[in-house]
């Protein structure tokens, strides 16, 4: 699974835990749902920490990726040979048409 679906589930789950231990005591449903909003908030900071750096792990992965290809697809449309070869995944499956060929 991927962390930051574990994450968001994770902060998820332990929200509706803190709102279902709240709702034991006679408060407003609304007043309930803003402290179990602090507390879980608080609690995961804690609890969560592993998963939350997997999931930003990942997603400064993520982003060094698409910088990388950015910055090839730039070099490949100013003009360089080399990037543009780099990143033809496709060009060598692909064979002429016969019709543009008339």
């Amino acid at each position: 699974m991927h962390p930051a679906i574990k994450y968001t589930l994770a902060r998820v789950g332990l929200f509706a835990v803190v709102l279902l231990l709240l709702s034991m005591f006679p408060l407003n449903i609304l007043v309930s749902g803003m402290i179990a909003i602090v507390v879980s908030m608080v609690l995961s900071y804690f609890l969560l920490a592993k998963w939350r750096n997997q999931t930003n792990e990942q997603l400064a992965g993520a982003l060094g990726r698409r910088a990388a290809e950015k910055q090839r697809l730039r070099a490949a449309l100013a003009g360089d040979e080399d990037a543009a070869a780099e990143g033809d995944r496709a060009g060598d499956k692909v064979e002429p048409d016969a019709d543009r060929a008339k």
